[in-house]
C-alpha cells in the first residue's frame, strides 16, 4: 500500500464511516483504509481540536487536512471563518469535500485543495493555521512548513502544530522562526505548541 503522504492515489470506494463528539460537537467523516488516522480521530489530532485557539473572524488554514477533522470542526465552532484546506493526497480531499457536505458545512464557506504544502495558498496570508505535520514524510517537510509559514500569516497570526516524535525540534525550530513558542498542551507524549507572528 502506497503511503497517505502521496499526492497519487488509486480511487476507492471502500468508504468507512467514523463519528465523534470533540469541543460538543457530534461529528462524522467518511475514511478509506490506507489514509492518515482512519479508524479514528486520532490522540494528536484531537488534542491539537480541543486546545485550538479559533480567531473571531478571518481566515484559517487546516494544511495537511487529510479528510477534514480539524478544518470541519473549527467550521462548525465559528460559522464568520473562511476556512482553507490542503493536502497533498488527492484521496484525502475527495473525502474532505465529502465531509463537508456531511456534516452539514455549506461548501462555499471551505475551500479545499490538493497539492504540497502552502503552493496553493500561496497568495494568501492567514489569522491562523493549523496542523498535525507528516511527521514520517521526513523533517525536511516539517522544516518547510514551520519556516514558510511566516510569510503566509498575518501580523499577530497563530500557528498551532501538535508533536509527538521529534517535538523538542519543532519547538526549537518555531522558536527560532517566530521568536516566540509555547506549549499549550500535552497528553500522553503529545504536545501542543503555539507560535504568533509578532
Amino acid at each position: 500500500m502506497e503511503h497517505y503522504y502521496v499526492s497519487k492515489k488509486n480511487r476507492s470506494s471502500q468508504y468507512m464511516l467514523i463519528s465523534d463528539y470533540i469541543r460538543g460537537l457530534t461529528v462524522e467523516f467518511e475514511v478509506i483504509p490506507g489514509l492518515f488516522s482512519y479508524r479514528q480521530i486520532d490522540e494528536g489530532t484531537r488534542l491539537l481540536i480541543e486546545n485550538l485557539e479559533i480567531p473571531s473572524e478571518g481566515r484559517v488554514l487546516d494544511l495537511g487536512c487529510g479528510y477534514g477533522a480539524i478544518g470541519i470542526v473549527v467550521a462548525l465552532l465559528n460559522p464568520k471563518l473562511e476556512v482553507y484546506m490542503v493536502d497533498i493526497n488527492r484521496e484525502a480531499v475527495r473525502l474532505a469535500e465529502r465531509n463537508v457536505i456531511r456534516n452539514k458545512i455549506d461548501p462555499q464557506r471551505i475551500k479545499i485543495f490538493q497539492g504540497n504544502l502552502y503552493e496553493p495558498v500561496k497568495d494568501i496570508l492567514f489569522n491562523a493555521i493549523y496542523s498535525n505535520p507528516p511527521y514520517s514524510a521526513g523533517s525536511q517537510v516539517i522544516e518547510e512548513l514551520i519556516t514558510q509559514a511566516p510569510q503566509h500569516l498575518k501580523t499577530a497570526g497563530i500557528i498551532q502544530i501538535v508533536a509527538r516524535k521529534g517535538a523538542e525540534k519543532v519547538y526549537k525550530l518555531m522558536k527560532e522562526t517566530f521568536g516566540n513558542v509555547e506549549t499549550v498542551a500535552s497528553k500522553r507524549g503529545y504536545k501542543v505548541f503555539k507560535s504568533y507572528k509578532e
